[in-house]
């Protein structure tokens, strides 16, 4: 996580925040209470107890650990569904109270946390449409007045509150919701700092049912339709970001509310996990790895739009970054492109546009067409960072790199892909699909690179 220097990372995720009691992870660990796990009752028989009774033994202390340990900023999501608001600002004070200053304050001084945790972002519930209370958006919306009115700060902290927004392209639900916010004071949706987009993809093709848990494809066995079918799905963010940002602007003119994709990638249905028992673990692929590269391009190229962009889950889950079990350890071709595509923090986003043509692919009986080149660009002083992503399976793709009022001078590759398109890294071959870096062969004042196939490709160009 250190080489990746994440900025942020979120806890607890998903709907198992929305019965999570913050109490209960914090204090001596060997006191602290078991409970039932909120996905409880999708464990097989066999599962470890571990898996079906929460022990709690990493809670607000641990994490917040964690994020110091990788140099990131926490964020925690309130439970909104089943603790009152009064527990709200109780966990706000418990990270961010000056040492000496209150109960809670002495509590965590006694975990050995004297200073205070400094907790800029929270999220206020988790998917409020759903397993996060089933609301209606204008009832989360008196829910989340309710819970931030008058919320305790502290100097030195500002607190920037998240809102639990659509699933998708429920554009009524980001309508509903700020209708409700600005029907009381207009001003109050300035106190937003954004409003989280969940979209989880998975292949809808060959008649399968929409149903959420039965229409999805498999991680690991797929085929060429799948992939373009899997890539479609997900290149669909650029419309939601696009489309709720517009019903954002009906209400919020000057955009002081930003989007926070807090939850993205791929779904496939279970049988891939490398450890048996792990509910929600899926293995990444080369395909995840294009799906995960065109997905931040797309954060990278809305950068006024999208506040914060968070990957779903880190470890053993959805599109993770990493799997690991007692002592075995692999990282992901996921967690390599977000390696790839560290290099462009702390930079100027610059429009980059793509002209080449479109790539064209069997769907049951009719052609079907998908973007043939797609990335994005940073520039940091003199080094310019492009990655982009070639889609298509089978051929590789030469293009011109057109830089107007600009020369460069020298240039590296580096390149995620690999000649099999199911490439995937596990416990007994960790290194099966890495990238690979060299320096990019220079011709003349316009560079070309050969894009390869299936592939994820990060340009560093020095600037004369």
């Amino acid at each position: 996580m250190r080489k990746i220097h994440p900025p942020i990372v979120r806890f607890p995720g998903g709907c198992f925040a929305d019965s999570y009691d913050w109490r209960d992870g914090i204090g001596p660990v060997e006191k602290r209470p078991r409970r039932t796990n909120f996905w409880n009752g999708g464990e097989s028989p066999g599962s470890p107890a571990a898996h079906r009774y929460d022990p709690n033994r990493f809670g607000t202390n641990e994490f917040v650990q964690f994020c110091r340990l990788i140099g990131a900023q926490p964020y925690l999501a309130a439970n909104l569904r089943s603790l009152p608001a009064e527990q709200f600002d109780r966990w706000i004070e418990y990270c961010n109270s000056p040492a000496g200053s209150t109960t809670l304050a002495d509590e965590r001084t006694a975990a050995g946390f004297k200073d205070p945790f400094n907790v800029h972002y929270w999220g206020v519930g988790n998917e409020s449409w759903g397993c996060g209370g089933n609301f209606t958006a204008q009832e989360y919306a008196v829910e989340y007045r309710r819970f931030t009115a008058w919320a305790p700060s502290y100097p030195g902290e500002d607190l920037s509150f998240v809102a639990s927004g659509p699933n998708d392209n429920n554009y009524d639900w980001t309508r509903g919701f700020l209708e409700e916010i600005v029907r009381k004071e207009k001003s109050e949706i300035q106190d937003i700092y954004g409003l989280a987009l969940h979209y989880y993809a998975w292949n809808l093709s060959r008649g399968k049912t929409t149903d959420w848990d039965k229409g999805k494809g498999d991680a690991i066995n797929f085929d060429v339709l799948d992939w373009y079918e899997l890539l479609r799905q997900g290149d669909v963010m650029e419309s939601l970001i696009k489309g709720h940002w517009q019903v954002m602007a009906e209400f919020d003119p000057e955009h002081h509310m930003k989007l926070v994709v807090d939850e993205w990638g791929p779904w496939y249905r279970p049988g891939s996990e490398l450890t048996p028992g792990d509910q929600i673990e899926q293995l990444p692929t080369l395909r995840d790895a294009v799906f995960s590269g065109m997905t931040l391009d797309t954060f990278n190229r809305h950068p006024e739009k999208v506040g914060i962009g968070c990957c779903a889950q880190l470890i053993n889950c959805l599109n993770s970054l990493y799997l690991a079990h007692e002592d075995r350890f692999c990282v992901t071709p996921v967690g390599h492109v977000f390696a790839m595509y560290a290099a462009h923090q702390g930079g100027t986003s610059l429009r980059t546009e793509f002209s080449v043509p479109a790539l064209h692919y069997d769907r049951e009986g009719q052609t079907a067409s998908f973007w043939g080149l797609q990335g994005s660009a940073s520039l940091h002083g003199k080094e310019l960072v492009i990655t982009a992503v070639n889609p298509n399976v089978k051929d590789a793709l030469e293009a011109q790199i057109s830089l107007p009022g600009a020369h460069v001078r020298s240039g590296s590759a580096t390149v995620l892909t690999s000649s099999d398109i199911h490439a995937r890294n596990t416990f007994e071959q960790r290194h099966a699909i890495e990238p690979r870096t060299a320096p990019m062969e220079m011709k003349g004042d316009t560079p070309v690179f050969r894009f390869p196939p299936a592939s994820v490709v990060k340009l560093t160009l020095t600037l004369a």
